[in-house]
């Protein structure tokens, strides 16, 4: 069940497709209508080009509002993901822009893992990693894969999760990308 209405994720969708074009372009984004009536919550931006990953940042549910997270992220996303170089404006034509809504993030236990439902969030001290729903099913992993994976990430031993002092915590998203309107606009 969607707890977003489609005239609302089309909405998150715009307002990722323009920070990132604002971020991409260097000019400052501009507000956004009714941006403080959104619920709080977390989100991720996930960027492709040509079916691969091009850049993927979020933020965990904070007291933020979607659509100002949403912003944020994909602003981010254009420079701030580590693994792959600034996003440049002659690219901008070919990224579909992926935005995943989180629920509130819940302790679990390693066999209450659902790969497919679950992201996870794990933490040890200064380490943390977190690794979205979908992950899990992009590379068919089992639920102890996408638990050693989001460890990983992390930067802690694939067994961490067997620590005390380790915190695994999962969370649901709600994903909804341009490509999937796009395919119902063409079908129509």
């Amino acid at each position: 069940m969607s707890l977003l209405a489609e005239s609302e994720k089309r909405t998150l969708l715009d307002i990722a497709r323009r920070a990132l074009t604002a971020a991409v372009e260097r000019r400052p984004i501009s507000s956004f209508p009714d941006a403080a009536t959104w619920p709080t919550s977390g989100a991720f931006v996930t960027i492709m080009r040509n079916g691969r990953l091009r850049g993927c940042i979020g933020r965990l549910p904070c007291d933020i509002g979607l659509a100002e997270v949403v912003a944020y992220c994909a602003r981010s996303v254009a420079s701030e993901d580590a693994r792959f170089p600034r996003v440049q404006p002659d690219e901008l034509r070919a990224i579909e822009i992926e935005v995943s809504v989180l629920s509130a993030l819940a302790s679990i236990r390693p066999e209450e893992i659902e790969p497919g439902k679950h992201g996870l969030f794990v933490s040890s001290g200064l380490h943390r990693g977190v690794l979205l729903p979908q992950v899990a099913v992009q590379f068919r992993w089992s639920r102890m894969r996408l638990l050693e994976a989001t460890c990983e990430k992390a930067g802690l031993a694939s067994d961490a999760w067997k620590h005390s002092a380790t915190s695994v915590q999962a969370f649901t998203a709600e994903v909804f990308s341009e490509a999937e309107f796009q395919r119902a606009k063409a079908s129509n």
